[in-house]
């Protein structure tokens, strides 16, 4: 008895070429990733006001000597604050990531929801009404600021019943980001001491950050991610239409309202610890998207890698650029994402999203 073979129809093998060549980019992106965060992570313990030589960084991280100012300063001062930078960079990435799926906007950023307007308002309370200066003061406000911004912005984008549709929620979040930032600015306007001490935490910097911060922020972002991974396949059926969408099974308004909650804990939590940061959030899913496509089986995957690479990037830029004096982390990052924006302002590719 002899067998047949049935033919592979033409589209199924395009499809699986094409998702084999997603595979091996995919994985040439997690490497160079890897790569540039390991290189930058050595080079941010051995640059700064004072450069410490790599085998001095090696020897501090390997056998610690409390009596030797160099291995001080980088055991409790580069080591948590490349730490941070890899936890800032990966919430942000991921948030930005998030918002422009569910809103279907190319440059969607956590301003967009709010989040920074929320949390500076927050911060500025914390320090006007309580005089709470220490990061780890001001963090707890900062998150509760974003977080209340947000819940705000879905409120009012489906208020009587509406459908949370991306120009709503668009809408709603500019309306709720223009109002704080005008009552922030009074305050500020108002009070000197306070402006100078609020204009600190606004340009957004990793200086001055211990683990302490960083295990804050952490449960908060690993709920987020966990979140993000689950909307994966309700992500990629949303990317086809919501009336598609709603045919496969999914639920379009419960996913915007999952994202939406996973925006809040990772951008919140970003905010919070280093203030508004740009770009990450905008530049690190298009730089994915390029490489392997809008499949959020790979995009939020490469995100996590990619995001935490490029602030990294851009915290060792700032302090090599202008040594032995530094640029803080979010003028750093908007110098090196500035030319990623423009080039996606001129694409014809945004339409895609």
């Amino acid at each position: 008895m002899t067998s047949v073979t049935p033919a592979r129809s033409p589209l199924r093998s395009a499809a699986t070429r094409r998702a084999a060549g997603a595979s091996r980019r995919f994985a040439l992106l997690i490497a160079a990733a890897a790569i540039t965060i390991l290189v930058c992570g050595v080079g941010g313990l051995a640059l700064g006001s004072s450069e410490i030589p790599v085998p001095v960084v090696i020897d501090a991280l390997t056998a610690y000597d409390p009596g030797n100012t160099s291995h001080v300063i980088v055991v409790h001062s580069r080591v948590p604050r490349a730490v941070l930078a890899i936890l800032v960079g990966l919430a942000l990435g991921l948030a930005g990531a998030m918002m422009q799926s569910i809103t279907r906007n190319p440059l969607a950023d956590p301003g967009l929801f709010a989040v920074n307007a929320g949390a500076a308002a927050a911060v500025v309370t914390a320090i006007a009404v309580f005089g709470i200066l220490d990061p780890a003061g001001y963090v707890w406000f900062a998150f509760a600021g974003a977080a209340v911004a947000a819940v705000a912005v879905y409120l009012l984008g489906t208020a009587h019943r509406s459908a949370a549709t991306p120009a709503r929620m668009a809408l709603a979040g500019a309306a709720i980001s223009v109002a704080v930032a005008a009552a922030t600015d009074l305050v500020l306007l108002s009070n000197e001491t306070l402006f100078f001490q609020f204009r600190y935490w606004s340009v957004g910097s990793l200086q001055g950050r211990g683990l302490d911060v960083a295990a804050m922020i952490a449960p908060f972002v690993a709920v987020g991610v966990v979140l993000s991974i689950l909307l994966v396949r309700p992500l990629n059926a949303m990317a086809m239409g919501d009336d598609i969408a709603r045919g496969v099974g999914s639920r379009p308004a419960l996913t915007r309202a999952g994202a939406a909650i996973a925006v809040v804990l990772l951008a919140g939590a970003a905010t919070a610890a280093a203030g508004p940061i740009a770009f990450v959030g905008l530049a690190a899913p298009h730089i994915v998207r390029m490489a392997v496509g809008g499949d959020h089986r790979f995009l939020l995957p490469g995100v996590l890698a990619v995001a935490p690479a490029f602030l990294l990037l851009a915290d060792v830029l700032g302090r090599w650029i202008v040594a032995p004096a530094e640029l803080q982390t979010g003028i750093a990052a908007a110098i090196l994402g500035g030319p990623i924006f423009v080039a996606l302002v001129r694409s014809r590719r945004l339409a895609a999203l």
